[in-house]
């Protein structure tokens, strides 16, 4: 295995990294999206925000701000609806418990923030999640304020690039090493802000029914569909132990999709 300087997910000699997104894979619901639609200008205009987007007209970082800067709700007050509206994978738990007693590393890759993402799982796993790592943007005082104050916070993003968290940075290195010498590398994604971070590994789980399906078959990236996280539980296991291969997985989940489409 390659040194583990400057590479903390390989600190236990790992066979699997597994990589995911958070909003919408993990959980059911979206929590930055719940607050723009409820705590902010509300569905319509996030969806014009998400359509320009879409278009090229408007970088994920402009859009996503201005989604964020329309909510005027103080911090912690954001973070207690969260708690009460969104809901985890109901597999989700199983599968934490497995990767922790397999030695199977979870990095989380969001365009969240920080401490959102960090009372949601503590508050619906019932305890911290200290087998998983958290990498995203955080939360920062506007203009001196109290962030739990009214219009007290703005998003911080972790680098400067135009989705304001390039997921794939936190991949490369580990994708870089020989391939005998690093882990298999895994990824669970629900959006096209996923794209570039799976582009880095050996197999994305792309979850049914978003259109990252459409762009993985369009870039000819081996993926297979999940609807929740028992079937990435099943899959992963077999994975481990040697059971099936990435490729096999990848092949399966392609003629899966293409039969669904005839």
């Amino acid at each position: 295995m390659g040194s583990v300087e400057g590479l903390p997910y390989l600190k236990t000699n790992p066979k699997i990294i597994f990589f995911t997104d958070f909003d919408g894979t993990i959980t059911l619901q979206d929590s930055n999206d719940y607050m723009t639609d409820n705590l902010g200008y509300g569905v319509e205009r996030r969806r014009e925000k998400n359509i320009a987007v879409l278009d090229q007209k408007l970088s994920f970082r402009d859009a996503f701000r201005d989604m964020l800067d329309s909510v005027k709700t103080p911090f912690n007050e954001c973070i207690e609806r969260l708690l009460k509206a969104v809901k985890l994978d109901p597999y989700f738990s199983e599968f934490y418990e497995w990767a922790k007693a397999n030695n199977v590393p979870i990095v989380v890759l969001s365009s969240g923030m920080i401490p959102v993402i960090r009372a949601l799982l503590e508050n619906l796993l019932g305890h911290k999640a200290e087998h998983l790592h958290i990498v995203a943007n955080d939360v920062q005082s506007r203009d001196g304020k109290d962030i739990n104050s009214e219009g007290g916070w703005e998003i911080k993003y972790h680098d400067d690039s135009h989705f304001g968290h390039d997921k794939s940075l936190e991949i490369k290195p580990y994708a870089a090493l020989p391939t005998d010498e690093r882990p298999t590398l895994l990824y669970a994604g629900d959006g096209v802000s996923d794209l570039s971070a799976a582009a880095e590994t050996d197999l994305l789980f792309a979850k049914k029914g978003n259109d990252l399906v459409k762009y993985c078959e369009r870039q000819g990236m081996p993926f297979t569909v999940f609807e929740d996280w028992s079937s990435i539980l099943d899959v992963t296991k077999d994975i481990l132990s040697g059971k099936v291969s990435v490729k096999n997985v990848a092949q399966e989940g392609e003629r899966t999709v293409h039969r669904k489409q005839k």
